[in-house]
């Protein structure tokens, strides 16, 4: 079973066993991400995955990974190491930036726009109520059961705001705002 995945820069050849984990879909980058894998044996290997990097997250609740790159949102299940959905940008028309696991094992995922939750597929989600449009969203750190993000907002270029995400209400609150004009 996989333990953990991240997101390296391309091996050299032969450096671990690779599998390409790639999806028949038009229009695809010649981008790729590589995910170095550990499972519990310790065992490396790499899996290559078609588009630019961009985050990947593991849910041991859910023994499931989550990667996001430019091209794709890949789900890999952690008992049978493959690939058991995913979903194109060019489809969705959503280019996702970040994503992490909450201490209560559910993903948070972000496009440029919107803070989404997934539970045990990348089928299933919520939209997260935001108190405000939100651009540029960058997720910084978990303290306990609360995630703080950074976004500008919507139509602001010069604005800075801190939100603070509580995973056990999945409440969106403002903590900060500044604005450099």
């Amino acid at each position: 079973m996989i333990t953990k995945a991240n997101i390296i820069e391309q091996p050299y050849s032969g450096q671990y066993e690779e599998k390409v984990y790639d999806v028949p879909h038009q229009g695809s980058s010649l981008h790729w991400t590589w995910i170095k894998f550990e499972d519990d044996n310790y065992h490396e290997w790499c899996g290559q995955f078609r588009g630019a990097q961009r985050a990947v997250a593991l849910s041991s609740k859910y023994n499931l990974i989550l990667l996001a790159t430019s091209d794709y949102l890949f789900q890999i299940d952690c008992i049978r190491n493959k690939v058991t959905a995913f979903e194109s940008s060019d489809d969705t028309q959503k280019q996702y930036q970040d994503l992490t696991v909450t201490p209560l094992g559910d993903f948070i995922l972000a496009d440029y726009f919107h803070i989404e939750k997934i539970s045990d597929s990348i089928h299933k989600r919520e939209l997260i109520n935001s108190p405000m449009a939100m651009d540029m969203i960058t997720f910084n750190r978990w303290t306990e059961n609360k995630l703080l993000i950074s976004c500008q907002e919507l139509g602001v270029v010069d604005s800075k705001i801190e939100l603070e995400f509580d995973a056990t209400s999945d409440e969106l609150t403002i903590v900060s705002r500044k604005y450099n004009y």
